[in-house]
């Protein structure tokens, strides 16, 4: 079993992320963790506060969703000693895939696996780095059921408190280490 990780100070990483008014449109403003990920001991903590919450638990598998959830999802897997799979968008994936599709805002987008990935029983993490109102994470969580996956968990680097995403998931542990109210 990997080691203990001791707590983080989650209030010096959040220092570490840049807003940005207006982006990607007036009104919004862009809690940008590119700033915190080139920091070599904020992204260190980052992933062991992650680790820290799910250390202790038994997980085969970390799914990280593309594009950010690839950032966190191999250093977690790694630090958990468990597998990573990539969640991809369409046609990136060379073997046959699993795939859902779900609504946005303003369209729909699609997610798939490769049907292989996660065997039925398997403990899953899934991984990414933003919930805001839980669209991708509930079509991952989907793909999961699907292929018969038990879910250990749904993490995420970023909240947007105020945007309710974690409502939409009241049977799962959901972890977010920084989280925004505004």
């Amino acid at each position: 079993m990997p080691e203990a990780i001791k707590p983080i100070d989650v209030e010096s990483l959040k220092k570490l992320v840049r807003t940005v008014p207006d982006f990607p449109k007036p009104g919004i403003l862009f809690y940008d963790i590119t700033t915190l990920l080139k920091d070599k001991t904020g992204f260190a903590q980052m992933i062991d506060a992650l680790a820290a919450h799910y250390i202790a638990r038994k997980v085969d598998l970390v799914l990280g969703i593309e594009a950010r959830g690839f950032i966190f999802g191999p250093a977690l897997a790694y630090r958990l000693n468990a597998g990573f799979v990539p969640v991809r968008k369409p046609r990136k994936l060379p073997a046959p895939v699993a795939r859902v599709t779900y609504d946005l805002e303003y369209g729909s987008d699609t997610l798939e696996i490769h049907k292989d990935a996660i065997a039925p029983g398997q403990s899953v993490v899934l991984v990414d780095d933003l919930l805001a109102t839980g669209g991708t994470m509930e079509a991952t969580v989907k793909l999961v059921k699907g292929l018969g996956g038990e879910i250990a968990g749904l993490g995420f680097a970023v909240e947007l408190d105020f945007l309710k995403g974690r409502d939409r998931f009241p049977e799962y542990d959901v972890f977010s280490l920084l989280h925004y109210n505004e």
